[in-house]
């Protein structure tokens, strides 16, 4: 089973794990907010040696990808491309939405009904956030985009059936989305959500370019989208 070093810093806080295989060895959290770019390496540093491991035994180095906060995703993706260089192991991307999917589910152990989509949402600026479906394997169902909140956002969706709303822009909608279908799982990202997508990755060998490879800000409008049959609302162009 590969040894993994997971980073996530897509938004203000931060963690970093060690995962066997899809397995979770140890995992430690940043709490301090936008703290990345002191703490993120002695963080990193800390859970290797406690772990008694160097980072020449890991096989791979897996970061979140994005979208997300600019300062957290720089410096994530940053220190990640440090460690590959300097050590000579592939660096993984996972996409930020689908980390927090993960969480998600794993948070819930099996009390989703089988139709159930996750609808993570990350927080961007006044009532927008990023977002995509996914089901209840992790898989993306979407494309990601922004999206502007409103009473009728997703509505579509949560006629076709059960939608769990989770990250840490879920606080923007529970109060306007109302549907009896709506339910919602508050979170913030962490690297323990990354741990199957990372694996699947390095065992298809989907690598990321070291010299070419930047994160996805999603500072754009991103082209409309179709989840379940149904195009999820987006924010207007700027």
């Amino acid at each position: 089973m590969p040894l993994l070093l997971l980073i996530e810093t897509s938004t203000s806080a931060c963690s970093v794990a060690l995962a066997q295989g899809d397995g979770v060895l140890a995992i430690m959290h940043l709490k301090e907010p936008r703290t990345q770019s002191s703490l993120l390496a002695p963080l990193i540093q800390q859970l290797l040696k406690e772990q008694q491991i160097e980072i020449s035994q890991c096989d791979a180095i897996a970061v979140s990808a994005g979208p997300g906060s600019y300062t957290g995703l720089r410096v994530g993706v940053s220190t990640a491309k440090g460690l590959c260089f300097g050590s000579g192991k592939p660096l993984i991307a996972i996409d930020s939405l689908q980390i927090m999917a993960q969480n998600c589910i794993d948070r819930m152990e099996g009390a989703c009904l089988k139709e159930t989509t996750i609808i993570p949402m990350m927080d961007a600026r006044r009532m927008e956030v990023y977002t995509a479906c996914y089901n209840l394997n992790g898989e993306k169902l979407s494309a990601t985009q922004a999206v502007v909140i409103d009473t009728n956002s997703f509505s579509a969706e949560l006629t076709h059936g059960n939608i769990i709303f989770t990250g840490d822009g879920v606080e923007k909608c529970n109060s306007l989305l109302t549907h009896p279908n709506a339910r919602f799982v508050p979170l913030t990202p962490s690297a323990d959500g990354m741990r199957k997508a990372a694996y699947q990755a390095f065992q298809s060998k989907s690598f990321a370019d070291l010299a070419y490879f930047e994160p996805y800000y999603l500072k754009e409008f991103v082209a409309k989208i179709t989840c379940k049959a149904s195009p999820l609302q987006p924010s207007a162009a700027p």
